[in-house]
């Protein structure tokens, strides 16, 4: 999620780190009720997963990382399969960066609830798009979650979601499982690749450094003594909190404008 602002400033405990805007993304996670959206969204930040399941509302994540001495943050939302608030879910869309779609291979339902929501993601990105002439590429991982159930329950073929892939070469499918962890670092690692976004962001490929280091994290001679070898160092942010949508809204409207004050504009309907 990319700000209008040169720098951005994220609090975490006593210290202040400054990422440049252009170094900022915001990746949504987007799928029908109960097909493991937060369990990969906790795989991705802590590498656990959570037997008990918990509905979500709307939960937001950042996480930053020293690569290299080059600051990067990275704002995840993992967001509602029941979407109460339309305009919020397009909103989200709209505010996006990259995108990971999730279904259950056991439920047809959340496999048509995929198709729908990589269609509205495409119009509503072409919608913006039109409007601010970018070239930017649509980064987006199609994900068929709980591939460790037996094949006796499963409903989606491998080759059905592939199909939704094929004709978009930034768009890839993989079938995980976040229970035993199976193609999730993997599928992670092609999303931040197709997104040109260092590989060192995926969840295998840093070093997780607690927030008692977070006044020398963004340091570029930052090293730890323990660890020879890697400069690559991710941080989840404890206190981050969602953006509100005045914010997100003017994010879109800035984008809008910064085409040019003279020609006339429409507007993306967000609602």
């Amino acid at each position: 999620f990319q700000d209008q602002a040169m720098m951005k400033t994220m609090s975490s405990g006593n210290c202040t780190l400054n990422v440049p805007a252009k170094n900022s993304y915001r990746m949504v996670v987007l799928g029908a009720s109960r097909v493991g959206k937060s369990s990969i969204v906790s795989r991705f930040l802590n590498g656990r997963f959570e037997d008990q399941y918990t509905p979500t509302i709307e939960d937001f994540h950042r996480k930053v990382y020293n690569i290299r001495g080059d600051m990067y943050q990275l704002d995840i939302l993992d967001t509602s399969g029941n979407h109460p608030f339309p305009a919020m879910r397009r909103l989200s869309i709209l505010t996006g960066d990259v995108f990971i779609l999730v279904f259950s291979l056991d439920n047809r339902e959340s496999f048509d609830e995929v198709k729908r929501l990589q269609k509205q993601i495409l119009e509503v990105k072409s919608c913006l798009k039109n409007k601010t002439k970018e070239s930017a590429d649509l980064p987006m991982v199609i994900c068929g979650n709980k591939n460790d159930h037996s094949e006796i329950f499963r409903k989606v073929r491998s080759d059905e979601g592939e199909n939704l892939v094929s004709s978009d070469e930034n768009c890839a499918y993989f079938e995980v499982s976040a229970k035993k962890n199976t193609n999730v670092d993997e599928m992670f690692y092609v999303l931040f690749s197709m997104a040109k976004l260092p590989h060192e962001m995926s969840p295998a490929l840093h070093r997780k450094i607690s927030i008692q280091y977070g006044d020398t994290f963004q340091q570029k001679s930052f090293r730890m003594r323990r660890v020879k070898d890697m400069d690559a160092y991710g941080m989840i942010s404890p206190f981050a909190r969602r953006p509100s949508v005045n914010s997100d809204l003017k994010y879109i409207k800035s984008k809008v404008l910064r085409e040019g004050q003279s020609r006339e504009r429409e507007k993306c309907i967000i609602q």
